[in-house]
């Protein structure tokens, strides 16, 4: 039987562009050894726009950096009752005003329905155009309950739970997170595209 025509060998494995050790080890439990990557922290500048854009214009950034395939990801937390901000700022508001400001944002509001978003993007090189995977879990925002060492977590509280993201055991977090929808599509990518790497 022949081998796959479709099969595109890469010179390098994927480069997985992170600083967040818990990122880090949420990605590497979800993906498992379905994608061989290796991580690098990249000082990429902070873009705006729309959370696919970001996403694919790190993944441009990050390919030229690093000279091959890479893989960049970009989380969003979007308040329904904000029209999805603070969205992909989510870092820069939780750093300037905490978990307790946050809720504050939707005091005057009704509706505490947020979604979480994740964008992974993928670049075979820096001279090929990224393509996007999206993963989308709906939840809403609560008073901080768990463990405060992941982001937002301690605030979001999926849809059909009664725990937030942080009062969740990490397996349970990882079959359900805007994260692990979007990690399932890259899985599903490269089992489908035939990448042949040489290390």
């Amino acid at each position: 039987m022949a081998a796959k025509a479709s099969g595109v060998v890469l010179g390098k494995p994927v480069t997985f562009v992170t600083g967040n050790a818990k990122k880090l080890e949420e990605v590497r439990a979800i993906l498992g050894h379905s994608v061989p990557f290796q991580s690098v922290k990249l000082d990429l500048p902070e873009l705006q726009g729309e959370p696919e854009d970001i996403s694919k214009e790190k993944a441009r950034l990050a390919a030229l950096r690093v000279d091959g395939p890479v893989l960049v990801e970009d989380t969003c937390l979007c308040f329904n009752a904000l029209k999805g901000l603070p969205g992909p700022y989510i870092k820069w508001f939780l750093q300037k005003i905490g978990h307790e400001g946050l809720n504050n944002l939707l005091m005057a509001y009704e509706d505490k329905s947020a979604y979480a978003l994740c964008a992974f993007s993928f670049a075979l090189g820096p001279d090929s155009e990224p393509i996007t995977f999206l993963g989308k879990t709906e939840g809403k925002i609560v008073p901080p309950r768990g463990p405060n060492d992941f982001g937002w977590d301690p605030i979001f509280q999926p849809k059909g739970y009664n725990l937030t993201y942080a009062e969740m055991p990490k397996e349970e977090k990882n079959k359900i997170s805007h994260r692990s929808k979007a990690l399932d599509l890259v899985k599903s990518h490269f089992a489908e595209s035939g990448y042949i790497f040489r290390s």
